[in-house]
């Protein structure tokens, strides 16, 4: 069977995909405009379908463009593991990895584990992609990340093609601000009634964190509804940086305020019987070649782990 697309139509597809213009992708692959779009049209010629709409100088993926670009990724994807478990070989110790994380692991929790890795093995490079646990668990699905560390719930239709392990327990706690009332408790323990008198700063209402930190405190008969959260804010830091001003209080993780737990900028206060953690989770294709920078990887975690 003579297949209807070469390896190079695919990486143009899936550039062009990704930039949303054929010049951008031309100069990202070194190749000239009038042979990427070519061979494109040869693309769409060969398939028998159209894959780009192009209205002006926008570009939209049809909807068989959008189902191509998955199985265009998947195969690039293994096409390149092929080449790093062939090199794996012949270089012996040197290689390549693919590793995800979560937004907030991959802020706080893996530079560290990055930094250590690094020391042990600076022949390995990392390449490292950052993002929701949806999408960083949808890539390892598709071998497009080696391994990654997430701490949100992973989609049920891909739990299948992947191996899920516990890593570590992450501690969500509460911060407030040093001049805070609270501060100044000796115990810096609250009661669950305290909590209604607090002004909370959170992340948006549709992040995993937020949605899981309700979860928890519903389940203790706090009515999360009825808290007085005076502003929503995007990320970590700055959330951090308005409770260490003085605007109210928040739930983090506790690695993301080592820094200022040091600086002595805000104040962690517990609260009477409760206690808030996740899960972080390893997760890896079952599928996956594990190269060699695979396994040394995969092991330098568990040995941080009991550190």
């Amino acid at each position: 069977m003579v297949l209807p697309f070469t390896l190079q139509q695919l990486r143009i597809f899936k550039a062009i995909a990704s930039e949303k213009s054929f010049t951008q992708a031309a100069e990202i692959l070194f190749v000239s405009q009038p042979s990427l779009s070519k061979q494109i049209k040869t693309l769409e010629n060969r398939l028998g379908i159209l894959l780009l709409n192009r209205t002006g100088n926008k570009i939209f993926l049809t909807e068989a463009g959008i189902v191509f670009l998955q199985y265009a990724e998947r195969i690039l994807a293994l096409c390149e593991e092929s080449c790093r478990a062939l090199n794996d070989l012949k270089d012996g110790e040197r290689g390549n990895l693919k590793v995800g994380a979560s937004q907030t692991i991959g802020a706080y929790l893996m530079p560290r584990v990055l930094t250590l890795f690094a020391q042990s093995y600076p022949q390995i490079n990392l390449n490292i992609d950052i993002d929701s646990t949806r999408i960083i668990a949808k890539k390892v699905a598709d071998r497009i990340i080696d391994i990654a560390i997430v701490g949100g719930d992973i989609p049920t239709g891909l739990k299948k093609n992947l191996e899920i392990e516990d890593f570590v327990e992450d501690e969500l706690i509460l911060i407030i601000p040093k001049s805070h009332p609270f501060a100044r408790k000796k115990k810096k323990k609250i009661s669950k009634e305290d909590l209604y008198h607090l002004n909370f700063i959170t992340l948006n209402s549709n992040s995993t964190i937020h949605k899981f930190i309700d979860n928890i405190l519903i389940q203790n008969n706090i009515q999360t509804k009825q808290f007085n959260t005076i502003m929503e804010l995007n990320s970590i830091e700055a959330i951090k940086t308005a409770v260490s001003l003085g605007l109210g209080a928040a739930f983090v993780s506790s690695s993301s305020i080592e820094k200022e737990i040091e600086l002595k900028t805000v104040e962690i206060i517990t609260i009477e019987n409760i206690k808030i953690t996740r899960t972080l989770s390893i997760i890896t294709n079952t599928d996956s070649h594990r190269s060699k920078a695979f396994d040394f990887f995969y092991n330098e975690l568990w040995l941080l782990k009991n550190l």
